[in-house]
């Protein structure tokens, strides 16, 4: 999947969350043994949002503004196949926020604040793809099948 089909703020705030997420892995300790844990997860899991997850939301502008052209079809299939993987999804987001909890525990022992913080953040990103992101993307591909009569 190129990049470039994900939204700009999406992706800096996925490499950003890659960068302090391998960057925790380096302290030693409980803290850096638990974020070793959720990098195990959570990796895996990125770039299947960044494969099928995400790149729908990529024409939401252009959908926002009434634009619709035959190029956007090529982001159905991405939808369908989240809507298809959702389950699988969430699932992983559950082995994820679990292991942050341990995450943010370990931090907040070794007083670590900054990567407890950023565990509090990975969870509260976790619920805004529940809650905002997936169903957006998969909305966005119905709406799409719709307009186009690609359904």
């Amino acid at each position: 999947m190129a990049r470039g089909d994900l939204p700009h703020v999406l992706q800096i705030e996925h490499q950003n969350l890659h960068e302090e997420m391998l960057a925790a892995t380096r302290l030693g300790g409980e803290t850096g043994a638990a974020a070793k844990d959720v990098v195990k997860v959570l990796f895996p899991h990125m770039l299947l949002e960044e494969e099928f997850g995400i790149p729908p939301l990529s024409v939401l502008p252009r959908l926002a503004r009434g634009e619709i052209t035959p190029d956007m079809a090529r982001v159905i299939p991405k939808a369908e196949m989240l809507k298809i993987q959702l389950d699988r999804m969430l699932d992983e987001h559950k082995l994820i926020v679990d292991a942050l909890q341990k995450l943010l525990q370990a931090a907040a022992r070794e007083q670590h604040t900054g990567y407890a913080q950023l565990a509090q953040k990975l969870i509260l990103h976790a619920q805004l793809e529940e809650e905002v992101l997936y169903p957006a993307s998969i909305v966005v591909g119905e709406y799409l099948k719709l307009k186009l009569g690609k359904g």
